[in-house]
């Protein structure tokens, strides 16, 4: 006779990234069906223009109560270009689900959202006056993948390397992967210039330190979440 224990622990929902994966998309598919003059007027009005940002001639406090600052985070969900949003997704999917289940959904959805906020505004600091704007969702994927080496420092990745005709699996260390791709940013952010509308390279430090940061922050906050 087998009789069923229900244990403490419950399963939970994970369900941040799959939403932010799904809009993403859809937004995706929506402006591939626009036309091209619709497609730009809709990436002005709702991406991050750093010529709009901030205004030196106005008041600081009144420009906070702006409306138009709330395209810091509709800029996050804007891509136009599918590689674009293949790379992002992709980064999203491998670091974002296991940072989402240590985080919690809330927690991971604020470390997204707040991360890719302080990426933009950064962006838009180092092209101030840039009237093309900033899309993606790349700076907040930073914030993910700085969260990520921060809860996770001495975690492997499994990669799949072609060797001649043989495909080798190996496992490295995330944290080695991350720190030369955070690297590569920082080259890019000096070297050959931003790409306006699809990259804007300090986005992704800016990001990255963010992530690091807010992992910091919430270990107390994990741990009590992990006790339950």
């Amino acid at each position: 006779m087998f009789v069923n224990v229900e244990t403490r622990r419950q399963p939970r929902l994970h369900w941040a990234a799959t939403l932010l994966i799904c809009i993403c998309v859809v937004t995706f598919m929506a402006l591939a069906l626009m036309s091209p003059p619709r497609r730009v007027t809709f990436l002005l009005e709702w991406g991050t223009v750093p010529a709009n940002v901030f205004d030196t001639h106005q008041p600081i406090l009144q420009q906070l109560r702006d409306p138009a600052l709330l395209r810091l985070i509709t800029a996050l969900f804007i891509h136009v270009a599918w590689l674009h949003l293949l790379s992002n997704l992709l980064f999203l999917m491998i670091f974002g689900v296991p940072a989402e289940r240590t985080l919690g959904s809330i927690r991971f959805l604020i470390l997204f959202l707040l991360g890719g906020v302080v990426a933009n505004f950064a962006g838009a600091i180092s092209l101030a006056g840039e009237v093309r704007p900033i899309i993606g969702c790349s700076g907040a994927v930073s914030a993910v993948l700085g969260a990520y080496v921060s809860l996770f420092p001495r975690a492997r990745l499994g990669l799949v390397l072609p060797l001649g005709f043989y495909l080798e699996f190996v496992r490295v260390p995330a944290f080695l992967l991350i720190g030369i791709w955070a690297l590569l940013q920082l080259l890019f952010s000096y070297a050959g210039g931003p790409s306006y509308g699809g990259y804007a390279w300090w986005t992704h430090v800016a990001g990255f330190l963010f992530g690091v940061l807010f992992a910091l922050l919430s270990r107390n906050a994990i741990m009590r979440r992990m006790r339950r």
